[in-house]
């Protein structure tokens, strides 16, 4: 059995690695080294994240999963929720929690029984500590929806400032011709960013052309 640590935050601003520390620990309390880390910058909401998938692509049948929390490996819908659940499944991975203590007694090598038996409670724990990170977020994502409302109809609210030095940056890039794929990759902005700078770049050449 391998003992398999996974980190991830959100935002590339968000440091993966700050739980390492704490999973590091938990593991040599009960005599066992973590075989491999797999970190990345992604959110839970999202199925397909690399190093997860890497993860369970590394996994030999009976291999532990370990996070400091369910909803650093989900906050995901139910449906997707429900194929990360088969793919553990159909690897023979079981999820060790730091905030799951019925997990807990899975790091360890336990007769058959007992490893049934705390699977059993602990596959039904975790669905429920995945629903509930999916409610927060769902809640966190109404409550910042509401407050944005409110703010606009009080005039209070003006959005994210531009980061004007970066939407220069790029405006120039688009000027000499370099692709999207190329602008992305070189200062991470969003499609949606490229899209309203690109509109912006072709009215102000209709307006020099006149």
């Amino acid at each position: 059995m391998f003992l398999r640590g996974y980190l991830r935050a959100s935002t590339k601003e968000q440091d993966a690695q700050r739980a390492r520390a704490d999973l590091e620990r938990f593991a040599a309390d009960r005599g066992i080294s973590v075989a491999a880390w797999y970190v990345e910058n992604e959110s839970g909401t999202k199925l397909a994240r690399p190093e997860l998938f890497r993860l369970l692509s590394d996994c030999r049948p009976g291999d532990r999963l370990l996070v400091e929390q369910v909803d650093r490996l989900s906050r995901l819908k139910d449906d997707d929720w429900k194929r990360l659940r088969a793919e553990l499944a159909a690897k023979d991975v079981r999820v060790v929690a730091l905030d799951l203590p019925t997990s807990w007694q899975l790091a360890a090598p336990s007769d058959e029984f007992t490893a049934r038996m705390f699977s059993a409670i602990n596959d039904m724990m975790l669905d429920v500590l995945a629903a509930v990170a999916r409610k927060d977020y769902d809640d966190r994502r109404r409550r910042q929806t509401q407050g944005i409302a409110r703010a606009q109809n009080e005039g209070r609210y003006k959005g994210r400032p531009e980061d004007k030095s970066r939407n220069n940056a790029i405006v120039n890039m688009l000027k000499s011709g370099q692709s999207w794929n190329e602008i992305q990759a070189g200062t991470g902005c969003s499609r949606s960013t490229l899209a309203r700078l690109a509109r912006r770049l072709k009215v102000g050449a209709k307006d020099g052309a006149d």
